[in-house]
């Protein structure tokens, strides 16, 4: 399955985890996991706090602080540290299900983390559901 994502600035963090609940809830999967893939260079994919936006704007800061744009990167694209940044981030996440539901800590969210936008992204997403759901249906 495909998920369009749209992002609007340079860089920011844009929060997926309704979309990937949405699909859970369509498939009507009880328990397993989903595998989350982000086929770009330029962003990735992450799990951290989504009450305090403050949280975002930290984690953006301190990328920033690790993969500054400097005219030594010898890419000519000139887009060098959001490939360094998505190398840091991670391009891909396993959740888990259970009950319908996605397991994630209190606070815990989803986010596609752009480095290179603003641009049109679209996410994968695997669906593996438990066997144990599967036998317990065919009892």
């Amino acid at each position: 399955m495909l998920i369009p994502i749209e992002t609007y600035r340079q860089c920011e963090c844009v929060d997926i985890t309704e979309q990937l609940q949405a699909l859970v809830h369509s498939a009507k999967m009880h328990s397993g996991s989903l595998d989350v893939f982000c086929p770009h260079t330029t962003c990735g994919l992450t799990l951290n706090e989504g009450d305090d936006p403050d949280v975002l704007d930290d984690l953006l800061l301190a990328l920033e602080r690790l993969a500054p744009q400097s005219p030594d990167y010898k890419h000519w694209e000139g887009n060098s540290p959001a490939h360094i940044k998505t190398s840091l981030i991670g391009s891909s996440l396993r959740l888990c299900v259970e009950e319908g539901q996605l397991l994630m800590g209190t606070w815990q969210r989803c986010f596609l983390v752009e480095f290179d936008g603003p641009r049109n992204r679209q996410i994968r997403v695997k669906m593996t559901c438990s066997e144990e759901r599967i036998q317990d249906e065919l009892l």
